[in-house]
């Protein structure tokens, strides 16, 4: 039996005038996963997002947002949470209090804002004034007002948009302990090394098409291997680049080095040939590509 949907969508498209900014889109999000939303900007995912929330209406087909289509969002709205665009708060009010002016505003109960800030790490600032706050704690602040209905699914758009290396790894932890607490994270993000850490799943998406729905781990398995070999002497790099092309690689020079793709069974292979032509190798290594590498590879034209 599969596991219930978080998200689903069916040939979702929008078209503005002769622009498809989201064309024929099929993807599933399973509940309790972090599925990491990506492509370049202009790619469509703000406009996906816009019409899973039940902002903008598709052209064609259809979507399912908790089970509840995305034609009645009244249905599901009330168990998501949502962080578009950067949270706005107002700067001379406390942490609490603006949480409290949200909850009021949207019907949800106060009694939970000191336990939301300690989720989100501000449980000892929720007395300072948002002005006083980091770029990170902001944004913490943000995901706290995401979770005041208490939701089942949590949408979030660039949450570590401008943020330093802590930041970013306060905002990871914490969308970690959510998705293990059991709310199911969509986050678009072009910091492709954090979705790489914290996604189990990832829909990819290249002018307008999703190009990749699927498990994160199955799209980085899928990928050839690199193969790195230095030699002793740099004047060998020519020699050994040509060696590594006539045993049947995919090869070129990069930096003092010569890259291959290539399974790693190869390399000893590589490293016997370029024995045989008296080129010693310094160091002969075999990696897969980043999540950002893949996604270079698949989005450029």
């Amino acid at each position: 039996m599969s596991s219930p949907l978080a998200l689903d969508v069916a040939d979702l498209s929008k078209k503005y005038g002769d622009r498809m900014a989201l064309s024929h889109a099929n993807f599933e999000v399973p509940m309790g996963s972090i599925c990491g939303f990506v492509g370049p900007n202009g790619s469509g995912k703000t406009t996906t997002i816009r019409m899973l929330l039940g902002l903008i209406t598709p052209s064609t087909g259809s979507g399912h947002v908790l089970g509840e289509s995305i034609t009645k969002p009244e249905k599901y709205l009330p168990k998501v949470g949502a962080m578009i665009e950067g949270p706005a708060f107002y700067p001379a009010l406390t942490g609490k209090q603006n949480l409290a002016v949200l909850a009021k505003l949207g019907g949800f109960s106060t009694d939970q804002i000191q336990k939301l800030l300690e989720i989100v790490d501000l449980g000892d600032r929720g007395d300072s004034k948002f002005k006083t706050y980091s770029l990170g704690m902001k944004q913490r602040l943000g995901i706290a007002a995401a979770l005041l209905p208490n939701p089942k699914l949590l949408i979030l758009d660039e949450p570590t948009n401008g943020l330093d290396p802590a930041g970013i790894q306060e905002v990871r932890t914490l969308l970690r302990k959510l998705a293990d607490n059991g709310t199911t994270i969509f986050v678009s993000s072009h910091l492709l090394s954090e979705i790489e850490m914290i996604s189990d799943y990832l829909v990819m998406l290249r002018q307008g098409n999703v190009i990749f729905s699927g498990k994160t781990s199955d799209l980085l398995i899928a990928q050839k291997p690199l193969i790195l070999a230095k030699p002793e002497n740099q004047n060998d790099l020519v020699k050994l680049n040509q060696i590594a092309q006539e045993i049947g690689l995919k090869s070129k020079i990069k930096d003092d080095l010569v890259e291959a793709s290539a399974d790693a069974n190869f390399a000893a292979k590589l490293n016997r040939a370029a024995f045989a032509a008296g080129i010693t190798l310094t160091s002969l290594t075999s990696i897969r590509p980043t999540l950002e590498e893949t996604f270079f590879e698949m989005t450029v034209n």
